[in-house]
């Protein structure tokens, strides 16, 4: 037991140690907190002030990494409904083609309040629950839109030059993160290439809180009735690193997944996959990637290419290798985006693509040798519109131009949730037959094609091994 004596110095030494700490940190606040005051009481003009905070925040992290950030107030309530694929309204996609014009339906989603409502694409809302929202900001209209599930909101919309009175309930809208190819004539996905069925094809867009348990029902289902599986990752910026971790598991019996490292280098986390798989390691398995797959899809596309599970197809990915950190603020209502770690694939290499870097620098996922596919803005244009015309069948015959870029309700930020959710409906005669005459992805997708040439050759040497 300590002397007495010392025991009080080893007390004081902690206290002071840390009063010396909350006082540089209380200095630094009160110099922000001074300097917020001077432009209060001197600018010209009035200013907000908590505009002031939001640029004092976003200057802090701006000296930072590209993907650290502050996320203030509505900008945070989306990224989280982004994150857990939801969110309470009434199922559109909207866009504003020009400012101060209405706010425009590019399409319901499919089972949403909207479509069931009568919402059809090229309404143009001009009111919401009595107020004119003619000339308001997408974000603007898309907030009043938004409210309690099971709430009622009453929109006026100019159809063709006719003013049209909807009221629609509000409910939860789920964010699919896992489609197929095609939808059938229930509008639910088609987890199979539409010319050829014995080839599985699924596509994630994002890793969100469902995707693992949504990637597992449908794997479930096909129960490794297929001959080779094409696992599309395309446009795909990332998301839950622990999803992505759980989606590799799938497909290994074992071997690294991935890990991460901290500050100094130091290992924080290693991960590596667990006995039993949802794919058979019989069944070929090839992986899509293009230069916006990022993050959480560099993870998988690496891990399986590493581990000599998979052959990756396309061409080279964004090269984002840091593991974000979601850090609440102000007792939830705004959060900071920190950069913590970094991630090393199984051959420990990291991902990350550093500022400066060429491009015979090492970064990103590589297509394998022999694999590497790239696509023109015309294929890749009748690529996307064949992507939103299968998420979103109302459209199909509609889109003449190549797709704007949409805001969705609500209005979504990087994790690409775009997808409306597979549930029961009665779809329209018109909405079957669209699906239906959707272009074959064989025909207008060299990638996907070079995908299929590679399962089908290792479907044939398997059987004549």
């Amino acid at each position: 037991m300590l002397p007495k004596n010392l025991a009080i110095i080893v007390v004081v030494a902690v206290l002071s140690t840390f009063c010396h700490v909350k006082a540089r940190q209380t200095r630094s606040a009160l110099f922000v907190a001074d300097a917020m005051a001077l432009i209060d009481d001197y600018y010209v003009d009035p200013v907000d002030s908590m505009d002031l905070l939001t640029a004092a925040m976003k200057g802090m992290t701006d000296m930072l990494d590209e993907h650290s950030t502050y996320i203030p107030g509505k900008a945070y309530e989306t990224f989280q409904d982004s994150i857990n694929q939801e969110f309470a309204g009434i199922g559109i996609l909207v866009e504003q083609p020009e400012k101060d014009e209405p706010v425009r339906v590019i399409t319901p989603l499919v089972g949403s309040p909207a479509l069931a409502a009568g919402l059809m694409p090229g309404d143009e809302i001009v009111r919401v629950d009595d107020e004119d929202v003619s000339a308001m900001d997408i974000e603007a209209v898309s907030a009043r839109l938004k409210g309690p599930i099971a709430t009622t909101v009453r929109i006026v919309v100019n159809r063709d030059g006719e003013e049209i009175a909807i009221e629609i309930k509000r409910a939860t809208i789920a964010l699919e993160s896992v489609i197929g190819d095609h939808r059938d004539e229930s509008n639910k996905w088609v987890y199979r290439l539409q010319d050829e069925p014995t080839i599985a094809y699924i596509r994630l867009t994002s890793f969100g809180e469902k995707t693992v348990e949504e990637l597992r029902d449908v794997l479930t289902r096909l129960d490794n009735d297929f001959q080779g599986l094409a696992l599309d990752l395309r446009g795909n910026g990332g998301g839950l690193l622990y999803s992505a971790v759980e989606i590799c598991d799938m497909f290994l019996d074992s071997g690294k997944i991935v890990s991460t490292r901290t500050r100094g280098g130091n290992i924080s986390e290693a991960f590596s996959a667990e006995s039993g798989t949802l794919v058979a390691s019989s069944k070929p398995l090839a992986v899509l990637i293009d230069g916006d797959s990022a993050s959480a899809s560099e993870i998988v596309a690496a891990c399986l290419q590493d581990n000599g599970r998979a052959v990756v197809v396309g061409v080279r990915s964004y090269g984002k290798g840091t593991v974000q950190e979601i850090l609440p603020l102000q007792f939830g209502h705004s959060a900071l985006r920190l950069t913590i770690a970094r991630y090393y694939r199984p051959s420990d290499k990291n991902i990350h693509r550093l500022e400066g870097a060429t491009e015979d620098d090492d970064w990103g996922v590589k297509p394998d040798s022999g694999f590497e596919v790239s696509l023109d803005e015309a294929t890749l244009d009748k690529l996307v519109r064949r992507w939103r015309e299968a998420s979103y069948p109302l459209l199909a015959g509609i889109e003449k131009d190549a797709p704007k870029p949409v805001a969705e309700e609500p209005v979504g930020d990087a994790t690409d949730a775009e997808h409306p959710p597979t549930v029961d409906v009665d779809p329209s005669p018109e909405t079957a037959k669209a699906s239906a005459e959707l272009p074959s992805g064989l025909l207008i997708d060299p990638q996907l094609r070079r995908a299929v040439e590679y399962l089908r050759q290792a479907v044939k040497a398997a059987i004549a091994a």
